[in-house]
């Protein structure tokens, strides 16, 4: 399964979020879960980085485990945390739709 969680602060703000795991949808290079999913994170830290001016720390391992980590440095501008509100409704779509007999994807959100 694919475990997202993201990060807020006490105010609500942003922080960051991890992702990890794989869906198990299909096999490797045929798992429709796992590639949306992977588009959607990567193409909202690419967008990030590409349209604001955010700072912000990334991590991510070699593809085995499905670790991205994201981190801000500060308080993200308004058009980050639009661009990290639409990848979660993104990643809620590809949820509903799925795991209808089994869980692919979930999302969590936590406080730090």
């Amino acid at each position: 399964m694919i475990k997202i969680t993201i990060y807020k602060n006490q105010e609500d703000e942003y922080v960051g979020f991890q992702c990890k795991g794989h869906a198990a949808y299909d096999q490797s290079g045929h798992d429709i879960v796992c590639a949306a999913v992977s588009i959607l994170v990567l193409n909202t830290v690419n967008s990030i980085e590409q349209f604001t001016y955010d700072k912000f720390k990334g991590e991510a391992d070699d593809n085995k485990t499905g670790f991205i980590e994201f981190m801000f440095h500060s308080e993200p501008s308004a058009e980050a945390a639009l661009l990290i509100d639409s990848m979660i409704l993104g990643l809620e779509s590809i949820r509903n739709v799925y795991n209808k007999d089994q869980d692919y994807l979930s999302i969590s959100f936590k406080e730090v």
